[in-house]
């Protein structure tokens, strides 16, 4: 095996915010993971998976190599001197629920120190900023159980085919905060509110009802065919810079109506495209 045919992904992030939940969705599905792997022998790695037939691997690096965390620049460059380009699964959450979590199983932090836990906290987001930039999808376990959480990896990376785009819709309410995990952020905002009539104001968007409303205006229908001719577009370009995961937020005012109805009708009519596609609704639920 060529490592030009190696399926190749590197699990980091935050502690605390779900990377062994990650890991093991992906050995589920059949991948061959390696735990705390030191950077220096990623390319050792790359060919051991070659003479064992591996044809997919991943490796979970964090801050508990801290010394040779250094050395990850180079690790990477000898991977794509192998012909290996890794795709980076970034995890996280906010700070106030890693401490929380943190504290539920009574382990202390890596880089805490003699301090606070929120310092160890802060530290490691400070040093992994590096690998958050560069990830090709970033995923914010905030709000996520384990289940979704392995739902979310499971979609990315349960195809055989590496060269397939993948992308996730994700409806949400500004009220709640942007989703830091999003590549791109859409406002339906300016389409009439359900939440002003009677009726509709307890239903959901995923009604009959309300999705009616919402897609009985022409502004939803343009809105509609501009973003689906957008996505269409960008595809070709992120699959020839190797990116083929990405996420596409769909925003309202508290990701219950619009934002709900809008993601869904865009999700159907992409996949009519040949789009792969999974629909996520952050906020629904929450009010």
């Amino acid at each position: 095996m060529s490592g030009s045919r190696l399926r190749f992904v590197v699990i980091t992030g935050m502690s605390g915010a779900g990377r062994r939940t990650a890991a093991h969705a992906l050995e589920d599905l059949g991948w061959y993971v390696v735990d705390n792997l030191p950077p220096s022998m990623l390319p050792g790695l790359v060919d051991a998976a070659a003479a064992g037939g591996f044809p997919r691997v991943a490796v979970v690096l964090d801050v508990r190599t801290r010394a040779q965390f250094d050395e990850i620049p180079a690790a990477f460059d000898a991977l794509n001197a192998q012909g290996v380009w890794p795709q980076i699964v970034y995890v996280e959450a906010a700070d106030e629920v890693i401490v929380r979590r943190q504290e539920s199983v009574r382990r202390p932090h890596p880089l805490q120190g003699a301090g606070p836990l929120l310092d160890g906290v802060r530290r490691e987001r400070a040093m992994l900023a590096m690998l958050r930039a560069a990830a090709d999808m970033v995923l914010d376990t905030s709000d996520l159980n384990v289940h979704q959480l392995t739902s979310r990896v499971a979609f990315a990376f349960n195809s055989a085919d590496d060269r397939e785009f993948r992308l996730t819709l994700m409806s949400f309410g500004f009220k709640n905060g942007l989703p830091v995990d999003a590549d791109m952020v859409l406002d339906v905002r300016f389409l009439p509110n359900p939440h002003w009539v009677p009726e509709l104001r307890p239903q959901t968007g995923l009604s009959q009802a309300v999705s009616g409303y919402v897609l009985g205006h022409d502004a939803a229908q343009t809105w509609l065919a501009s973003v689906r001719g957008l996505v269409s577009s960008v595809i070709p370009g992120y699959l020839t810079e190797g990116k083929r995961l990405a996420t596409l937020a769909v925003g309202c005012t508290g990701g219950k109506h619009r934002s709900t109805s809008m993601a869904e009708e865009l999700a159907r009519r992409l996949r009519s495209d040949g789009v792969v596609v999974l629909v996520v609704h952050r906020d629904l639920g929450l009010e």
